[in-house]
This record gives structure tokens, C-alpha cells and sequence, in this order.
């Protein structure tokens, strides 16, 4: 994929051994063994919509073992849980975020969790120090979370003298979060819980791999998934020389930009929404057309869609041109404003930078992405410490490394994770999908989730269990106060109507 949490407690989880090369679960697994040790503990309350709730968190690592009893890895995670309230009564919530590389942080302290990260209502980060406040928006209410850190991420890692990369790839990674989840429900006793997954960036290709391998490993059905900011199929969203779908399939999102910059033609600046309809229908038509030609267009035909090209972009005829009509994202970043001297971000168009120049093809930051860096990093630090009371002496990776990633299991294919959905659903008629989406996000653009699903080809009373959401922000569309309030009313249905609770 592109450039893209005292003292502890210890419990097992059997990680069954898998060829690389193939998605097929193993057929049996040992017993896990329950390690002894201790737990953090802490007691709080969060106040959702002007109604305190009372919640334990519960905070450890799980030993995964090997099938010879081996512990080969350590996975952190924290689990919240309204107090009260009977287990079978509750859903539970398995969250992550992607990267792949990332630990939860964003979903933990940006929208999901009890606390939330205090930015300015557009997203903006303060002045530092930086802190932590009640969030009102989260999910709380609703459902009892597990965040999950997976190797290498947050505070997880391999045991010593264990090598990373036997965590670090597709299959590797659905296997080690898994074992997991399947385990947590035994230890906690959540398995007359209603299920869900929410994973964010890579974190949804992560839960819809999740989606059929927990029904066909472990026999875990779940009652739905929250994809936010989707990647579902790599060869729709990865630009390669050959590939020229993702060209077509971007300049939606490049309209977004250039709306919220105010670079289009007043007919398509009066609305954000029709300018976007009628760039889809470009985009999927006569543009389409014209890439799929390659070099049999005329060139007066090409002539003729560098200026549509143009007029849905913002960018200049002559630039469409000199980029034979296949703008890379990258590109378009240091494009659209080079006059004005300022970069857009990739995560979150709406924010700006300034390069050491203004001359060069790429930019030397993503000004998205470095506004909630600091803010998130120094947050979740104070939060372990001060809050959970959990503290550590190794760093808390935001970012691990984890590459190179294995894709072996789909080598020289690309990644393809919404056929893993589909069979989900199609085993699991109950299952409900969330699919929300930023218009400003280049690094999940919108409309390639929406071709990605329309691409599943579901069975008609299926598609009725999908549904989009979309947002005026970007990746991470909830540091967006407006988004964030939307969400939370997505997010409030979506249980409302699916959690099934006796």
C-alpha cells in the first residue's frame, strides 16, 4: 500500500501456523493457556449527550503462543467496559486503525474512546501542550470497545529473539488479530455479545479480511463493520504505468480539493455536490474512455478531455497534457496552488503547506498530517500515565515498522479484500457494512470505495445491507467538529438498528 497500551497481565493465544502463500485457516489449534499475572486496572465515567457513564478499563498484554507452547509475540490492548450492564446485553467492539503500521491511536483518542484529543473545531491542532478532554461523541454509549495494537504497533511486539516479519503481511496479520479477538471473547465471556469490527484505512482491509476468516477459522458471526476511510482492492487505488483505473477513479476527489480551494469554474464552485456528480459521471464516461484508448486517441480527442480534464480539476489544460492526461495524486498535491506558493495535504486536502520551494514536482511534508502528529502523540503518552495508569519505560510506536509487508498470498495479483466481504455477507445475510468517507481524503479517496463495492457484485438483497456515509473533511474525518457530529449519528443508527440485543 501506498507512503503511505500498573503492571501488566498476560494471557496466551494459540497462533496457528499458515503457508504464506495461502488464506486457508489452519484445521485445528491447541487449547490456549492462561499466564499468571495481573491486571491494570482503572474505574471512570464519560459523559455522552449529557448522560455520565460509569466504565472499567482494563489494560494488559496477551502472550501469543505457537502450537509447541512458545510465546512468540506480546499485543496491548485496552478494553472498556460500561459498568453494570450484562455482557450478552452489550455489544463489543474490536477497533484498530491501518497503516498498515499503525497503532489505534486515532480512532482511540479521535472519535471512539472516552476521551478525545481537544483540537479546533476545523481540525486544527492548538498551540502545544497539547490535551485530552470528554468526548461527547463516543461510542460508549452504544457498545463496550477493545482497541488492538497489532505487532509492532503501540506497544506490541515480538517476543525476544522472535522475527518480526513472521507478523508483518496480509494473511500473517488476519491470523495474529484473530486469534485475538477469538480468545477475548472466551476469556471476557462476550460470545452472546453482539459483534463488530471498526477499522480505519488499512484497518478496513484488515476487517474485511477479518470478516471471513473469524466465520470460516472460529465460526464468529458478526452483526457488522464500520470501514472507515476504505481500501478494499489495491488495483484500484495504486498508481502504476498500466494501471490507468486509478486515474480515472481520482478525479472526483480532485474536484473536492478544488472546490474547497475555490480553483473550479463558478458553475461548479455554486455546489460542492453537483460539481461532484457531474465529475463522477465524467470520470466513468468520456474520461474513462479516453485513458482505456491509450494511444489510439486522436489528437484532437485528447485535446478535447485535457480541457474537461481541466475544468474538473483546476489544474491547467497545458499541466493535463504534459501529464498525458494521468495526473498522479502526488502531483496534484504540489499543483493546484503552486501559484500561491502552498502544497494540500494528502490525508486532509482542506490544509495547506509551504515547501523549501515552489518548483519541484513533489511535496516535502503532508501539512494533514503533521496537525495531529503532535497533538495525538503527546495526548495518548499522558493519557497511559495520568489515566490508566499504565507505565512504560519502551516508547509507544504510533507508527512501527512493519515493511516490507507480505502480500505473497495475492503475489503478483493486487490486493482484493472486498471478495473476502462479499463472502462474508453472503454466509452472514445479518451482517451490516458502514462505509464512511471524506471528501477530501486522498489517501482512501471516496469514489473508489463506492466502484469498489458497485464491483462486489452483490446479490440485489444484499446491497441493502451497505451503507455510505460521506463527510466534508478528510482520512481522518472526524477531527472535524461538524463531521465528528455527523458521524456519531451514523454511528448511533448503524447500533441502533443492528446490534440484535435480547
Amino acid at each position: 500500500m501506498k507512503k503511505i497500551l500498573s503492571v501488566f497481565f498476560c494471557f496466551s493465544i494459540i497462533i496457528l501456523t499458515q503457508a504464506q502463500k495461502t488464506n486457508t485457516p489452519s484445521k485445528s489449534e491447541p487449547e490456549p493457556v492462561t499466564v499468571p499475572g495481573q491486571l491494570s486496572v482503572t474505574k471512570n465515567s464519560v459523559v455522552i449527550g449529557g448522560r455520565k457513564i460509569d466504565y472499567t478499563a482494563t489494560t494488559g498484554y496477551a502472550d501469543l503462543r505457537n502450537d509447541t507452547g512458545k510465546t512468540i509475540a506480546k499485543i496491548f490492548f485496552i478494553y472498556y467496559k460500561k459498568d453494570g450492564d450484562e455482557s450478552a446485553k452489550r455489544p463489543v467492539t474490536f477497533t484498530f486503525n491501518g497503516g498498515p503500521g499503525s497503532s489505534s491511536v486515532w480512532l482511540h483518542l479521535g472519535a471512539v474512546g472516552p476521551r478525545r484529543v481537544l483540537l479546533a473545531d476545523d481540525g486544527t491542532a492548538t498551540a502545544p501542550p497539547y490535551k485530552y478532554i470528554n468526548n461527547e461523541y463516543s461510542w460508549m454509549d452504544k457498545t463496550d470497545i477493545v482497541f488492538i495494537d497489532p505487532v509492532s504497533t503501540g506497544y506490541s511486539s515480538p517476543a525476544s529473539g522472535e522475527k518480526p516479519d513472521q507478523f508483518h503481511g496480509y494473511v500473517e496479520d488476519i491470523q495474529s488479530v484473530g486469534s485475538f479477538i477469538r480468545y477475548f471473547l472466551s476469556k471476557y465471556e462476550r460470545w452472546a455479545s453482539p459483534k463488530f469490527l471498526a477499522g480505519e484505512s488499512y484497518g478496513t482491509t484488515r476487517a474485511a479480511g477479518l470478516s471471513d476468516y473469524l466465520q470460516s477459522q472460529y465460526r464468529i458471526f458478526l452483526n457488522g463493520i464500520f470501514l472507515i476511510s476504505a481500501v478494499l482492492n489495491f488495483g484500484t487505488n495504486d498508481y502504476y504505468v498500466g494501471n490507468d483505473l486509478p486515474a480515472a477513479l481520482y478525479i472526483p476527489s480532485y474536484t473536492a480539493a478544488a472546490w474547497y480551494h475555490k480553483k473550479l469554474a463558478a458553475p461548479l464552485q455554486a455546489n460542492l455536490q453537483q460539481a461532484l456528480k457531474e465529475s463522477e459521471q465524467f470520470a466513468l464516461g468520456e474520461f474513462a474512455a479516453a485513458l482505456l484508448k491509450g494511444d489510439w486517441l486522436s489528437a484532437d480527442e485528447k485535446n478535447k478531455i485535457a480541457e474537461r480534464m481541466s475544468y474538473y480539476t483546476g489544474l491547467s489544460k497545458e499541466y493535463c497534457l504534459q501529464n498525458n492526461l494521468r495526473v498522479t495524486e502526488d502531483r496534484f498535491y504540489k499543483e493546484l496552488r503552486r501559484k500561491d506558493g502552498m502544497s494540500i495535504g494528502r490525508l486532509d486536502a482542506r490544509f495547506t503547506g509551504r515547501d523549501f520551494d515552489d518548483a519541484g514536482e513533489n511535496v516535502d511534508f503532508d501539512p494533514s498530517f503533521v496537525n495531529i502528529d503532535g497533538p495525538f502523540t503527546s495526548a495518548i503518552n499522558d493519557y497511559f500515565e495520568r489515566e490508566l495508569n499504565f507505565k512504560e519505560e519502551k516508547p509507544y510506536n504510533i507508527f512501527g515498522n512493519v515493511f516490507p509487508w507480505n502480500y505473497n498470498n495475492v503475489q503478483n495479483r493486487f490486493l482484493n479484500v472486498a471478495e473476502s466481504l462479499r463472502s462474508a455477507m453472503t454466509k452472514n445475510p445479518a451482517l451490516k457494512v458502514y462505509i464512511g468517507a471524506g471528501y477530501y481524503d486522498f489517501a482512501t479517496p471516496y469514489f473508489i470505495a463506492r466502484y469498489d463495492i458497485q464491483h462486489m457484485f452483490l446479490r440485489p438483497e444484499l446491497q441493502q445491507n451497505i451503507q455510505f456515509h460521506f463527510y466534508e473533511a478528510g482520512h481522518m474525518y472526524y477531527i472535524n467538529k461538524p463531521s465528528l457530529i455527523s458521524f456519531k449519528k451514523d454511528v448511533d443508527d448503524f447500533f441502533d438498528k443492528n446490534s440484535n440485543v435480547r
